[in-house]
């Protein structure tokens, strides 16, 4: 499980480039029509520069790993040279000639395998990290969406108090021009008209603020309009039904922080092994071959002074004392060994209580939104009885405003508890190790409500 993640991880790095390179990066306007939550995490991806900086991060870190196959093969130089020396106030003849060298280590008690495994190690938990750094993001733009749509919600709510408040202003109007109701009626009905539309005001920044973080994250101007579609969210919709046990081993083989943890591990403990393996002996073989001019000789080619001359060795060394510079390395690197197992050991610790957390949250809001659902419907009755009942003059202009206030209440914490339980279900994914997983599963099978 772990191999195949990491294999879909590079080929997720290497297609990066190829998505980026549509004009979705370079263009200045958000596109046109109603966007769903899947177009915008692809809009995000391919424009956002944390996720760029992340890639770039693991490309390089690729790059880096391929510069350690580079001792297992030979290197060659190659020099010219020019010589004028002064003896005894005169000037010698110029002396030039050319090399050419060769050497290969052959053998080192495994210190190359150590360094390169050393950095493929870095280059997985840089890997790693690019898909942690994506999946916090996309988990930003889920909320930011939802955010977005519940600030939508909450202004159409407003607009339907409002047009509420005025049925109830313009009822007390006609009921105090026939002589049923007093004065204070309508100066209530109209304070309570104020109140709406003061609601719908702040109703409808909070709607901009909402929208302008969303464009934010897209790499937009937070001055354009955005279209966005109303859909229900299914993150976590797998891991709902998970204990927190089995969320907890499918974080271990999953989330990539985690992951990352583990492989930085790794590369202390083959970094440390580098260290030690650096005191053992090394076998190389050189070969050299070399080539002087005889400069007194100007007809074109071979003078009778050219020496051609040429070598080839073997060659073992060893380090015996660097002033205990070896031994405090070693002793380094064995500490840095160390402090990486209580770093990943802290990780999967927190990556616990991570998850018991987004459980929690998530269990406690499928209760908010049956409650508020309840609430809502029980509110919503009651004033549409108050409201009649006042109409025919069993109740009070204060008996209406109370169940005004209580609508708007109800309203208000129903959309927020709606919109709270998509964002949870994301964190909830998030927590686990699978939120691009599952945005990708959801396009897939079309998610319903």
């Amino acid at each position: 499980m772990k191999k195949s993640f990491i294999y879909a991880l590079c080929s997720m790095l290497y297609a990066l480039p190829a998505n980026a390179a549509s004009d979705c990066a370079s263009r200045r306007i958000v596109p046109d029509g109603t966007l769903d939550l899947q177009q915008v995490v692809e809009l995000g991806l391919c424009r956002n520069p944390q996720t760029a900086a992340a890639y770039l991060s693991a490309e390089s870190a690729r790059l880096s790993k391929n510069t350690g196959y580079a001792p297992y093969l030979p290197s060659v130089d190659a020099s010219v040279s020019a010589t004028k020396r002064l003896r005894n106030k005169q000037w010698s003849d110029i002396q030039s000639g050319a090399a050419l060298s060769a050497s290969w280590l052959i053998f080192d008690f495994g210190k190359r395998l150590a360094d390169l495994n050393q950095m493929a190690a870095v280059w997985r938990a840089t890997g790693f990290d690019y898909s942690n750094t994506v999946q916090n993001y996309v988990y930003e733009i889920v909320a930011a969406y939802y955010g977005m749509l519940s600030t939508d919600a909450e202004v159409r709510a407003s607009t339907d108090l409002v047009a509420v408040a005025r049925v109830a202003k313009d009822t007390a109007d006609k009921k105090f021009k026939a002589g049923a109701v007093a004065k204070a009626d309508v100066l209530k009905a109209d304070t309570m008209l104020a109140s709406r539309e003061l609601e719908l005001q702040r109703a409808l920044g909070n709607r901009e603020i909402a929208k302008g973080r969303l464009l934010y994250l897209l790499s937009f101007p937070q001055e354009q309009e955005l279209k966005i579609a109303d859909m229900p969210a299914k993150f976590g919709g797998q891991a709902e039904f998970k204990t927190i046990s089995e969320l907890i081993e499918t974080a271990r083989r999953q989330r990539p922080d985690l992951l990352s943890a583990e492989e930085s591990s790794n590369a202390a403990w083959h970094r440390r092994n580098s260290a030690f393996l650096r005191n053992l002996p090394s076998i190389s073989a050189s070969g050299q071959l070399s080539y002087d001019f005889d400069n007194n000789y100007d007809d074109y080619g071979a003078g009778p002074n050219d020496r051609l001359g040429a070598s080839i060795g073997i060659r073992a060394s060893m380090p015996i004392f660097a002033g205990f510079s070896n031994v405090y390395n070693l002793r380094a690197r064995q500490a840095d060994y160390e402090r990486a197992k209580e770093q990943q050991r802290a990780k999967e610790d927190f990556v616990a209580m991570d998850i018991w957390t987004a459980y929690q949250n998530y269990q406690t809001a499928q209760k908010v939104l049956e409650q508020t659902d309840a609430l809502l419907k029980s509110a919503t009755e009651s004033e549409r009885v108050v409201s009649g009942m006042y109409k025919v003059g069993r109740a009070t202009m204060l008996d209406w405003q109370t169940q005004q206030a209580e609508l708007a209440s109800a309203q208000r914490q129903n959309i927020t508890a709606r919109y709270d339980l998509y964002i949870k279900r994301a964190a909830l994914a998030l927590a686990a190790g699978e939120l691009k997983e599952n945005l990708e599963t959801g396009k897939e099978n079309g998610e319903e409500n």
